[in-house]
């Protein structure tokens, strides 16, 4: 497989050199509008060449997007419409229904796929299970450290209490996993978002409550940001990961 990574910060980077060490992986080029992060990561890389998007979209099977939501809007269809598979991380672009809707529709067409990785969260398998019986209800407390929101306050406070689709056009690069929870299960207006600042806390967490015909779901993750970002969990590098193995492995678990 080769892959295209657009987006070379904390995530973009964790998944091209992990992609560097899986066999089946044989080239990785890259992108990123600050061409010299790039172009940096391309030498720590054996099998990572640097190409503007353009140039390597003809050459891939799979392109991941790991840069903003405006990157999504420019990128994404172009991918579809050159018929390869595409990994989004900036989930909360899709909260656009007709963009949404127009992308999966092109998919459809052109015989490809959209993935999304379940990234700092846990309990999307129950969730998108339970959804076939009937969720009543679906929330996510998220909590982060006020600097994660380039804020500086000395006590908790809750910055927002919502809608996911409200939730993401205020927190645009801090609240992919209400996308993600939003899409899974009872969409954007239904799923409930509660975000957090804590000065206290030495992570990110991620909490999500449902009920439904199926009983009652509780799972929270406290995540270790990300060294590089800490505004990204480092949990989130690594659902990108699992993500592009599970593609290449015949053996598929879970949902």
């Amino acid at each position: 497989m080769k892959i295209g990574i657009i987006g070379c910060g904390a995530i973009g980077s964790h998944v091209a050199r992990a992609s560097g060490n899986i066999d089946e992986i044989e080239r990785i080029y890259l992108y990123d509008i600050k061409t010299e992060k790039a172009k940096k990561l391309e030498k720590e890389i054996e099998k990572a060449e640097f190409k503007k998007f353009e140039e390597f979209l003809p050459l891939v099977d799979v392109v991941f997007e790991s840069a903003s939501q405006k990157a999504v809007y420019e990128y994404a269809e172009k991918v579809i419409d050159a018929k390869k598979d595409l990994i989004i991380m900036t989930i909360g672009a899709l909260f656009d229904d007709g963009f949404r809707e127009r992308l999966i529709e092109k998919a459809k067409m052109n015989k490809c796929k959209i993935y999304l990785p379940s990234g700092a969260v846990a309990g999307l398998d129950g969730i998108k299970a339970a959804s076939i019986g009937g969720l009543d209800e679906v929330t996510l407390v998220t909590t982060k450290s006020p600097e994660a929101f380039g804020k500086e306050i000395d006590k908790r406070k809750i910055l927002f209490e919502g809608n996911a689709r409200e939730a993401i056009k205020m927190f645009p690069r801090n609240i992919n996993v209400a996308a993600c929870l939003s899409l899974a299960g009872v969409g954007f207006e239904r799923t409930k978002i509660k975000v957090v600042a804590d000065p206290v806390i030495k992570f990110n967490s991620h909490k999500i409550l449902a009920h439904g015909k199926f009983g009652r779901l509780r799972a929270e993750v406290e995540n270790l940001p990300s060294p590089e970002n800490p505004s990204t969990s480092y949990l989130a590098s690594l659902s990108a990961v699992a993500l592009i193995k599970k593609i290449l492995n015949p053996l598929q678990i879970g949902i």
